[in-house]
């Protein structure tokens, strides 16, 4: 499956939260936790739906921010 790699950081108490509500958009993005401690999550997002990504994210940072990050280089 060709997705995007789209890494967030959020609060950790709303990881469960949003991997919940990605699920119910079925297709979308998968959502792996990357470290929990952190709220460090990757969105693996189905190219067809990236823009669908942007403004689920972008409705959901009325609830909780939303840190989009890059991944260390190394």
């Amino acid at each position: 499956m060709n997705t995007v790699s789209l890494l967030i950081q959020i609060p950790p108490e709303e990881i469960a939260f949003l991997s919940f509500i990605l699920e119910s958009y079925e297709g979308v993005a998968i959502a792996r936790t990357i470290d929990p401690h952190q709220g460090l999550m990757e969105l693996m997002v189905s190219p067809d739906y990236q823009e669908e990504m942007r403004e689920i994210l972008k409705d959901l940072s009325r609830q909780f921010p939303i840190k989009e990050s890059t991944p260390a280089k190394g």
